[in-house]
């Protein structure tokens, strides 16, 4: 073969390989990006039908006490006009304690919070469920996979505040993709200083990471060209880039404590992202590891394990204040 001909013959395929690489990014873009109507994460991701069996055990009475409180409907704007919902359920008795929940991807807050809301309610917790962008009754054409919900869950925090006139002490617990949000959302320098902590369980450390994850896992394919094609067509749609921002960026500056969560047979976000979230978080944190929990599923697996830690965070950075405490400090 001469060397025009081997050329034409490399310039052929390079061209066949980009068009596979861009079609390959735009199927990626198509499936994850764009609002979903329904749940797209594979529950199998989270457990086998036995043990799904038992966790709705705990899902379904819990959801069905959550649905017949009281419930606040709450609209609220996002810094680029895409309106937000969220639900809102106070404490039994008036609480200087609020707890954001925040939900995964192509669920809503009703859905995965419903469980944490029963036990923060029964901790004197005011709740907060909100839907992210693109999700539930929010609007929004396209999913912001924490890099944009981290502006909206700051939205939401400084909505609180104002509204309760800056006196409530803010927890953020999120999972999955909120938990990524909680965790992002420590990074603002004039992050508010109610906010005193974060129970971040199975976050992803950058969208990026995670479908580079999912690209090599499922499809036995490189990040490169597929994830840079598929970040530029989410900067032209969306409005970010998939590395625009991480959780370690965040982590690497914020002040504020963090309880980690992971289940280790994690297989959709792997636990080494909660491994590196800890390694690198610069305020005092804990990482707690649930033995047999797939994705999402520490919770439902180990409920004693996992209560002992949420409580042992929360009594140690947002304890309950005593009624008597402002007529002590008075007197």
């Amino acid at each position: 073969m001469d060397t025009f001909s081997l050329a034409k013959g490399l310039a052929g395929g390079a061209a066949v390989l980009g068009t596979a690489a861009y079609f390959g990014a735009k199927t990626l873009f198509d499936r994850v990006i764009p609002r979903q109507d329904s749940v797209k994460v594979d529950l199998n991701e989270m457990a086998d039908m036995q043990k799904w069996e038992e966790y709705k055990k705990i899902i379904t009475p819990r959801k069905e006490w959550l649905m017949k409180q009281p419930l606040e409907e709450i609209d609220i704007y996002a810094r680029d006009g895409i309106r937000l919902h969220g639900y809102y359920l106070p404490a039994e008795k008036p609480s200087d304690r609020l707890v954001i929940g925040l939900h995964g991807y192509t669920s809503r807050g009703l859905s995965d919070f419903s469980a944490h809301a029963w036990f923060y309610h029964q901790q004197g917790f005011d709740c907060l469920i909100p839907d992210h962008r693109a999700h539930g009754e929010s609007e929004g054409e396209y999913i912001g996979f924490g890099i944009l919900d981290r502006y909206d869950c700051r939205s939401w925090i400084r909505y609180m505040l104002k509204r309760f006139n800056q006196q409530k002490r803010i927890l953020l617990h999120g999972t999955s993709m909120g938990a990524s949000t909680a965790l992002m959302t420590l990074g603002f320098d004039n992050l508010p200083e109610q906010v005193k902590g974060v129970i971040s369980d199975c976050a992803f450390t950058s969208p990026y990471d995670v479908f580079a994850h999912i690209l090599k896992r499922d499809y036995h394919l490189p990040p490169f060209p597929v994830m840079q094609l598929n970040s530029l067509m989410c900067e032209k749609k969306a409005g970010y880039k998939f590395d625009d921002y991480s959780t370690l960026i965040a982590l690497r500056k914020t002040d504020r404590p963090v309880l980690f969560i992971h289940g280790e047979e994690d297989n959709f976000v792997p636990v080494w992202m909660s491994r590196k979230n800890a390694e690198i978080c610069a305020s005092p944190s804990e990482l707690l590891l649930i033995p047999n929990a797939g994705h999402g599923a520490s919770y439902y697996e180990n409920m004693p394990l996992y209560e002992e830690a949420e409580k042992r965070f929360i009594q140690q950075w947002i304890p309950e204040i005593p009624e008597n405490h402002e007529e002590e400090q008075h007197d």
